[in-house]
């Protein structure tokens, strides 16, 4: 079969891993980088280019796409859905994702656990949605933040509101949220494919730290999900609509709590910590699927 992966470079663990399996299964693929793609949309023939030429068929196209270039990258593949590739992600799910305020905003409406949220634009309303989160310290997040940057613990109300002022001002939204203690420095970070978690680790943050994403300097070690969480983390994927998807969540004494759902989840640090072929899993699913895909048809 003929693959397409969606990667800045093929020099990303990621990308690499991804490009290795697809091959071991003796599949073609192609790496495309989506920033040099562009798109020509004229009436009943839209097209797309990647460094000048016309895109050549595949049968299935994985999207690595980066946080700072969203929309982009999300255009790309929304115009590949539209030429008929069946694309393992989704634009829309890939979108919903990436906006933190927006995927929670969609896992609320359905019922999954999540730390107590608040979002305003405006100094006038910010004191009253930080007052409705209650207790302090609390944790103001940057929307378009990522691997824990752009997230802070604010000790106090008043810091919490200066803190989200100060983002305003620099044009940039943020939320704010619950800090749970007993899960302080501490997440979990599952990996689900399909309707499956194929591997999951534990992300401790080291000394000082709250944040325990492996790119500040946290520790993974590998952990085994009780059946609830299980369930809870793959309707989370599920309901964004995602075949393949990161979920980070924290334990808490009132169960789960679902922090983000990641459709470009890294490979690096969950392989290394579990020794699960993770990228493997992905590629196999991908098989299934168009196995699938071409009885229906």
């Amino acid at each position: 079969m003929n693959i397409f992966i969606l990667s800045r470079s093929p020099n990303l663990y990621s990308t690499k891993r991804l490009l290795e399996s697809f091959v071991r299964r003796g599949h073609n693929v192609r790496i495309v980088d989506y920033m040099r793609c562009y798109i020509n949309i004229s009436s009943g023939k839209p097209s797309l280019y990647f460094e000048g030429r016309r895109m050549n068929p595949a049968d299935a196209v994985i999207a690595r796409i980066g946080a700072s270039v969203t929309t982009y990258g999300a255009t790309i593949v929304r115009q590949l859905e539209i030429l008929g590739y069946y694309c393992v992600n989704k634009s829309s799910s890939i979108v919903n994702s990436r906006d933190k305020l927006k995927s929670i905003q969609i896992l609320s409406k359905e019922g999954i656990p999540l730390p107590d949220t608040g979002f305003s634009s405006d100094d006038k309303d910010m004191e009253q949605v930080i007052d409705k989160i209650g207790s302090v310290p609390l944790i103001v997040k940057l929307l378009q933040g990522t691997q824990g940057q752009g997230v802070i613990l604010a000790e106090s109300k008043k810091s919490a509101k200066a803190i989200m002022s100060a983002f305003v001002q620099l044009n940039s939204d943020s939320l704010v949220q619950e800090f749970i203690k007993e899960s302080s420095g501490v997440d979990i970070r599952a990996i689900v494919v399909g309707d499956e978690i194929v591997a999951a680790m534990k992300r401790v943050a080291p000394a000082g730290e709250f944040r325990s994403n492996l790119h500040q300097g946290g520790h993974a070690f590998p952990i085994t999900l009780t059946p609830n969480e299980e369930e809870i983390v793959i309707k989370a994927s599920n309901i964004l609509k995602l075949s393949i998807s990161g979920v980070d969540f924290m334990r808490t004494k009132n169960g789960p709590l679902i922090l983000e759902v990641n459709s470009s989840p890294g490979l690096q640090g969950i392989e290394n910590c579990t020794g699960i072929d993770v990228a493997m899993k992905m590629v196999l699913f991908v098989e299934q699927e168009l196995k699938r895909i071409k009885r229906i048809n």
